[in-house]
């Protein structure tokens, strides 16, 4: 078993990062032929998104999306200011367990995971955790 934090800086408001490469370091380095990967943001105002990473196209859309839904001037009752991350973080989750095969994430042909900021720029952290296969 491994559990690695991996520091991520953001350089805007809103930013989805590519960190498959990252984590599949992280499983390799764990010497895990076959398990699980599991991998965690510990922020209330960002999160993680499993989508496709060959066109950036594709995560640009999807934060205009979120921010046609989801405002960032709205009358919130939070008085931070950042409520609109709060929201849209919780949309997309806080974790993900990806299945580990043949010391490799098990990824569709399209798919990449990405860390999602909603209220930077920020030192982050994202936590990950390869777990072997014990059957």
């Amino acid at each position: 078993m491994m559990l690695k934090k991996l520091d991520i800086k953001t350089r805007s408001r809103v930013e989805f990062r590519d960190v498959t490469a990252l984590i599949q370091d992280v499983v390799a380095q764990s010497g895990v032929r076959d398990g699980l990967c599991h991998v965690f943001v510990p922020h209330t105002t960002a999160g993680l998104l499993v989508n496709e990473h060959a066109d950036p196209a594709v995560v640009a859309d999807i934060a205009a999306q979120l921010d046609s839904m989801i405002p960032q001037h709205k009358n919130y009752r939070h008085t931070e200011g950042n409520s609109p991350a709060h929201i849209k973080a919780s949309l997309m989750g806080d974790s993900r367990t990806f299945f580990v095969e043949n010391g490799n994430l098990v990824l569709g042909t399209w798919q990449g995971i990405f860390f999602a900021e909603f209220d930077g720029p920020r030192s982050r952290s994202l936590m990950v955790k390869i777990t072997p296969d014990r059957s």
